[in-house]
């Protein structure tokens, strides 16, 4: 033995050499970076800027070439399209168009497709953008108009009743894009022809949002109704209005139990709502709840999420469950259960799971199952011929056998209600609009947002990146300005003398972040256009208006009582500029540490975040 280890050992160092593992940044792993003050950041000729400039230089040549590089995999316009959509987007498999929707590599289709199922064999698969988007973050341009996903929409909505009753919609809205510039559209959406039976409003991402005061959620609330009432959906079409987050499973619970209570299983539901709503993050949740039949789990492909706009290009589905008196009374008690749980009770992976979520959101949720499928125990194939091998022989790998998926019966089918997630309806003047992938990561938060309170006097200018700038023109007193926004998102704060030529030197580059590119980025990105506002205050611990630049974030602004300001606020051409009064969260000023001696800045401050349906044990 002694004398063969030395042989092996040099027989597989020369079959496969090994190196040494770089370690990759806390950015490469997904992880949020802290925020970081620029005007406070390192002089720029300092060593730790000189020792980080030529790795941002290689980041941004390959973030250059990812951008450039178009699809992988060649098509063949000789092969018919498939009739099988994609798992991911619901858009229907095909070789023949790289550029088209549903592209799958003609070497990868083949693949598939050439077994005894035929082109059933592409069942489950996801088309190359679903792919890219899912595992590299990646996205690919498509030939496919804005007005493509309004038809898919339109055309779903227009079936004849099923059952003998027309669907329940379900619209869901970003509650930090109020007022949402698709909801005012939903109406003319609704025809006469369409045979809706009710419609449930559902305001999406409140995690991210921190609590300003007391009964803050009651208050977001209120504004998603006004929203409502002011785009004509007041009366009786209009059933519900609730507040979740579909990412950290806050309100998903309560969504669930009044879908059932209300709805039970008398149609299908259509999820409808703006690109970047969170309707696919909104399907999986519900697809691994007590509101999806307990099979279908296995035999769904969950929908693609990435905050690309426009994800999802054709309808996707899950079968709905029956809610039996039974069905529910077991859910109740399952709820009731879970509700008298504290954290140290549960188990290592949930603890781990939920300090997770409550690093990416404030208000985070358990979604549970209270019908679970019994599986059958798989039977695990072993060869120990495989094993043995001598020294003069290479590893043989026995090919993988192909798992067999899950497939519907007839009966399960043909009376089941159906959960549709819809393509996103595109949101015109809006900022994403202009970006590119890299640049969208940065701008959409994923993170709870930590707000960034800055007290400026008459003549300075507050730049949110190269996205947004608000100017203090004129007023008395200084008033503070709150910036909510990614917090990937620089801010910046100037003269109004030094303004112009600070945008002019660092749009485009690292000091103002996005968009980035350099000069020959900012060649074809539109020109800032500025709005002259006016405002009067209210009191120093209340915001008087937000000032909402376009889908970049807002800047909530605090004057003394009385006290009249001049503003004048920037945004690029084509996109809106919205001045919301009453704000969102009107004490978010009031959420500050200490002011930064010398600086128009405060110390940030991260309030702490509250875990749904579990026991607390110390103090809130």
């Amino acid at each position: 033995m002694q004398r063969l280890a030395p042989a092996l050992l040099s027989r597989l160092a020369r079959a496969r050499p090994w190196a040494p593992l770089r370690r990759r940044g806390a950015a490469a792993g997904g992880e949020e970076e802290p925020f970081v003050f620029p005007e406070y950041e390192p002089e720029p000729g300092g060593p730790a800027a000189a020792a980080a400039a030529p790795r941002r230089e290689r980041e941004r040549e390959r973030g250059g070439q990812r951008r450039e590089r178009g699809p992988v995999g060649r098509p063949d316009p000789s092969v018919p399209p498939s009739g099988v959509n994609c798992s991911g987007c619901g858009a229907e498999l095909q070789c023949r168009d790289d550029a088209a929707p549903g592209f799958v590599p003609a070497e990868k289709y083949q693949s598939l497709s050439e077994g005894p199922a035929g082109a059933a064999g592409l069942r489950g698969a996801v088309c190359q953008r679903c792919w890219l988007l899912s595992h590299y973050g990646r996205a690919l341009r498509l030939r496919l108009p804005p007005e493509q996903h309004r038809l898919v929409v339109s055309a779903a909505l227009r079936r004849p009743p099923r059952h003998g009753r027309g669907p329940l919609l379900l619209y869901l809205l970003d509650v930090m894009e109020l007022p949402d510039p698709v909801l005012p559209q939903l109406p003319a959406l609704l025809g006469p022809d369409v045979p809706a039976a009710g419609l449930l409003v559902v305001g999406n991402k409140v995690d991210l949002l921190p609590a300003d005061s007391p009964g803050h959620l009651g208050r977001l609330r209120q504004r998603v109704e006004a929203a409502c009432a002011q785009a004509g959906l007041r009366g009786a079409p209009l059933v519900d209005v609730r507040l979740v987050s579909a990412k950290t499973g806050f309100g998903m619970e309560g969504l669930v139990s009044r879908l059932q209570r209300s709805w039970r299983c008398a149609g299908d539901v259509y999820l409808l709502g703006a690109t970047n709503s969170g309707k696919s993050t909104l399907f999986n949740t519900l697809l691994c709840s007590d509101y999806c039949k307990s099979r279908a789990r296995d035999a769904v492909d969950r929908a693609t999420v990435s905050p690309w706009p426009g994800t999802t290009l054709n309808l996707l589905k899950f079968p709905i469950i029956n809610p039996t008196c039974d069905r529910i009374f077991r859910r109740q008690e399952r709820l009731k259960e879970e509700a008298t749980k504290t954290e140290d009770e549960l188990s290592s992976e949930e603890k781990k799971y939920l300090n997770r979520l409550k690093k990416e959101g404030y208000l985070v949720g358990r979604v549970g199952r209270t019908f679970q499928r019994q599986k059958s125990s798989h039977v695990v194939d072993f060869d120990p011929d495989m094993l043995s091998y001598s020294i003069d022989e290479d590893p043989r790998h026995s090919p993988r056998k192909r798992e067999e998926r899950e497939e519907f019966t007839y009966n399960e089918v043909k009376d089941a209600r159906w959960c549709f997630d819809t393509p996103g309806i595109v949101k015109e003047n809006c900022v994403l609009n202009l970006l590119t992938e890299k640049e969208v990561k940065l701008v959409l938060p994923t993170h709870a947002i930590i707000p960034r309170t800055f007290i400026l006097k008459p003549g300075m200018v507050l730049f949110l990146a190269a996205l947004g700038r608000v100017d203090y023109l004129e007023g008395e007193k200084p008033a503070w300005f709150s910036v909510v926004a990614s917090n990937l998102l620089p801010v910046h704060v100037s003269t109004l003398s030094n303004a112009d030529a600070l945008y002019e030197k660092h749009a485009g580059q690292e000091l103002l972040k996005v968009p980035m590119g350099g000069e020959e980025r900012m060649k074809e990105f539109p020109p800032l256009v500025p709005q002259d506002i006016t405002l009067k205050g209210i009191g120093t611990t209340e915001a008087v208006a937000d000032i909402k630049l376009s889908s970049a974030g807002w800047v909530a602004v605090t004057a003394h009582a009385e006290e009249k300001l001049l503003l004048r606020a920037y945004t690029p051409k084509g996109t809106a500029l919205v001045v919301r009064e009453p704000p969102l969260l009107p004490y978010i000023s009031t959420i500050r540490g200490t002011r930064i001696p010398g600086t128009a800045a405060y110390r940030t401050k991260k309030p702490p975040s509250l875990v749904e349906n579990l026991k607390s044990t110390g103090r809130k």
